[in-house]
């Protein structure tokens, strides 16, 4: 697969789960026990909003495969 196309898939894949992460974020952030109390709720924010990096790794990993260009 070319490049431009890998990048592209990847691109939209990206834009996808970092919408569909945010809003599940979102949704788990109104449990009560998260809600409630400010310690677990910044801890939450903090866990949610790296937590999106551990699965875009492999697809950035795949969307950059075989874009370097020997000099």
């Amino acid at each position: 697969m070319p490049p431009r196309i890998r990048k592209l898939i990847g691109a939209v894949a990206l834009f996808a789960l970092v919408t569909v992460w945010a809003l599940l974020a979102m949704a788990i952030a109104q449990f009560p026990p998260i809600f409630e109390n400010k310690l677990i709720a910044g801890v939450y924010y903090f866990l949610a909003g790296i937590g999106w990096v551990l699965p875009a790794m492999p697809l950035i990993k795949w969307m950059s495969k075989g874009s370097v260009r020997p000099r």
